[in-house]
């Protein structure tokens, strides 16, 4: 056991690491649930609404983000090895990010319809920050950790499933779209969104390695 495990054993806890990991997991579900509405979403107007919201939900994350790593430089001991925080805080910011990425291109490109396959990575990519939420939750109690392995294997499933998706959009797309402008257009959205599950899995890793380290 290191000096700073030892020593965290020994002082009380302090929850606020939880606290603002849960929040930005929390943030995430959130934005999530706007990109749904997204998706079913008709009037150009609506939806510019919409994705000004997930933005707003973007500018929250990082001030979520920037709190965490400001805590972590003031605080001595942390409940967490330091980098383990530093790094899932970094890789839920990067969901939203591409999540957020994908919200303005649809508004920016003015997509007057969101492809079928393309709402369906939005409902995989909604599942897979439910699950990091739950994951973010279980990391209060390590001793436990099979519903938090639950939830990896169920991340880990959600990622496979978007890229099934994705590369048959992919393919369907350069086979019918004729406009090159439109192709492009609607391959960088999908690209976004696939992204965003991929950084859902990086995250999931992270709290993977916490699960190792104190198994």
């Amino acid at each position: 056991m290191n000096l700073n495990r030892l020593i965290r054993k020994l002082l009380p806890g302090d929850d606020k690491f939880f606290r603002l990991l849960e929040e930005s997991a929390q943030n995430l579900v959130e934005a999530g649930t706007l990109m749904v509405q997204i998706a079913g979403t008709k009037k150009q107007r609506d939806r510019d609404q919409l994705v000004m919201r997930v933005q707003d939900h973007e500018h929250r994350g990082d001030a979520i983000t920037h709190r965490i790593f400001s805590e972590l430089n003031a605080t001595f001991v942390t409940p967490l090895d330091r980098e383990d925080i530093h790094s899932l805080a970094s890789s839920l910011d990067d969901v939203m990010d591409h999540m957020n990425g994908s919200a303005a291109r649809l508004s920016i490109y003015d997509l007057k319809v969101m492809p079928p396959p393309m709402a369906e990575l939005t409902r995989v990519l909604m599942g897979s920050m439910e699950e990091l939420l739950r994951g973010v939750q279980y990391l209060r109690d390590l001793h436990h950790p099979d519903p938090l392995k639950q939830v990896l294997t169920k991340v880990n499933e959600y990622e496979n499933e978007a890229d099934a998706i994705f590369e048959e959009a992919i393919a369907k797309l350069f086979k019918k779209e004729k406009d090159p402008i439109q192709l492009i257009k609607v391959k960088e959205v999908y690209v976004a969104l696939e992204l965003a599950t991929d950084k859902c899995e990086d995250a999931a890793n992270v709290m993977e390695s916490i699960l190792i380290k104190h198994a």
